[in-house]
């Protein structure tokens, strides 16, 4: 049973962090470059 909790636990974690990569993209934000063009020298779409 203990198995079963913490693999839901970690399903949900994982869930989240997944949701707000997509919100952040979406946002315009970029997962390498952090939003900051002057730091990745300009490649930001």
């Amino acid at each position: 049973m203990g198995t079963w909790i913490v693999g839901g636990i970690l399903v949900v974690i994982v869930a989240l962090i997944v949701c707000s990569m997509i919100k952040d993209k979406k946002a315009g934000k970029s997962f390498q470059c952090g939003g900051d063009c002057g730091h990745c020298k300009g490649h930001c779409n």
